[in-house]
């Protein structure tokens, strides 16, 4: 039996696809896995994983009582469990695994999936953000081993902390484009161009509003929605209330082989965060990923790290700015462009070749094999 490495994320575990690549190339690498994670209302049932799941029930569920709660729970948890490695995924989970590092003399290693302290939810809550960036603070100098998912916000926490993360992107496993399912069997128009949004976390600031607004300018095309997120609500009742019920679909969250299958009938993939924050401003999402593996172009808000891929690939473009007229425009001028368009499509081949999970976690491998 390998070494036992306890896992831990706050997030709900089906559908964090991050951690799970992670947790199933440990246990390729014949570590002994344990994965913590939480478990939120209206969870699916986890899919079947060659390593160990354990979800916390919290009496809590959102806002400071929650976070208390967890900390709590997994800090307890994790005291009278064995384990040889402790593996944090992001801030939220940090502070518990880095006592339970301490006092049992075990090391950790610390993956920060977003550039934590600066992301929309903290930005006008000072009180909050100010004690998250107390424990981060007070962690991350003491961190010998640390990943993070950009390039860009590596560098920012080398300028903070002198240590620069190994970065690992939230690319997908090779992507099999055989055998993928009909719109007719997924009960999508075979007549109209669809563009896709999808995620868990289709939330404010990041461009669905003016998406769906836009929609009533574009022609011959549907918005295919699919995921979850906080504006999801506010989405379906503008739709409602603009008639929109045929050019804006919603699909739930979706298993990732689920969601792969929608992905790969669409025209044109959207990662339209706004540049209203640092982390946002840095972000690689992994949607962006999942579109060039499915084998769809992607139009974009020009952003960093998106900007990177998009032209080394030459595998779509971006929107002018987040007015919804002229993201209207942009999206009409594509479509006008139809063999532009099919190159894009071509190009998504190499793209999705050389930026894959094989590849990448070859990086990962290298710093986990110290704990072999």
């Amino acid at each position: 039996m390998g070494k036992k490495i306890i896992v831990s994320v706050i997030n709900d575990l089906v559908t964090d696809q991050r951690v799970k690549k992670v947790c199933s190339t440990l246990s390729e690498m014949g570590f002994n896995v344990l994965l913590m994670g939480r478990r939120l209302p209206g969870s699916p049932p986890m899919d079947a994983r060659p390593y160990p799941v354990h979800r916390l029930n919290l009496l809590f569920k959102k806002g400071p009582a929650f976070y208390a709660c967890f900390q709590i729970r997994l800090f307890f948890f994790m005291l009278f469990r064995h384990a040889d490695l402790l593996v944090s995924n992001d801030l939220d989970t940090l502070l518990p695994n880095f006592l339970i590092s301490k006092i049992k003399n075990i090391p950790l290693i610390y993956d920060s999936h977003e550039y934590f302290t600066g992301v929309p939810e903290l930005q006008n809550k000072h009180v909050k953000r100010k004690i998250w960036k107390s424990i981060e603070q007070w962690i991350f100098p003491r961190l010998k081993d640390v990943f993070t998912v950009s390039d860009s916000i590596a560098g920012i926490y080398e300028k903070e902390y002198g240590i620069r993360p190994v970065v690992i992107r939230n690319v997908p496993r090779k992507y099999e484009r055989q055998g993928k399912k009909s719109r007719t069997h997924l009960q999508l128009p075979e007549d109209k161009h669809i563009l896709i949004l999808q995620g868990s976390g289709i939330n404010v600031q990041r461009g669905a509003e003016e998406m769906v607004e836009a929609m009533q300018m574009i022609e011959g095309a549907v918005l295919l929605i699919v995921g979850s997120g906080d504006v999801l609500k506010t989405l379906k009742q503008n739709v409602k209330k603009q008639h929109m019920e045929d050019k804006v679909l919603f699909r739930q969250r979706q298993p990732y082989k689920n969601l792969m299958q929608y992905t790969s009938v669409a025209d044109l993939g959207l990662a339209l965060d706004k540049d209203t924050n640092v982390n946002y401003r840095y972000s690689l999402p992994n949607k962006v990923f999942d579109y060039l593996h499915a084998g769809i172009p992607v139009l974009a808000s020009n952003l960093t790290e998106i900007r990177r891929i998009i032209e080394t690939y030459d595998v779509g473009t971006f929107i002018p700015d987040h007015e919804p007229r002229h993201i209207a425009e942009k999206v009409n001028e594509i479509f006008s462009h139809p063999d532009k368009l099919h190159q894009w499509r071509q190009n998504t081949r190499k793209a999705a070749d050389e930026l894959n999970w094989e590849k990448e976690s070859v990086k990962l491998k290298k710093v986990y094999a110290k704990y072999v």
